[in-house]
């Protein structure tokens, strides 16, 4: 066990197995990249649709946020 070619042969090979996982490792944090640009290249690319709501939509969107408001101050035991 003191043969240093053992030694260096058992470092290299670490030395290699390294290097294989961390060039496995940036491939796929550049692919993940890849993916969430395409994500949010389509989101931008799709109209948004609180740019084409009716204002009786816009309405309801209100009087459905006054409700659960209203629910969570119950919840929480808050008198209106």
């Amino acid at each position: 066990m003191t043969d240093p070619f053992f030694w260096l042969t058992i470092s290299g090979a670490g030395l290699i197995g390294l290097g294989i996982t961390v060039h496995a490792a940036l491939a796929g944090w550049r692919g993940w990249l890849e993916l969430q640009r395409l994500a949010l290249d389509r989101r931008q690319d799709r109209p948004s649709s609180a740019q084409g709501a009716s204002p009786a939509a816009r309405i309801e969107i209100a009087d459905l946020r006054e409700r659960v408001r209203k629910l969570e101050a119950i919840a929480a035991g808050v008198d209106i």
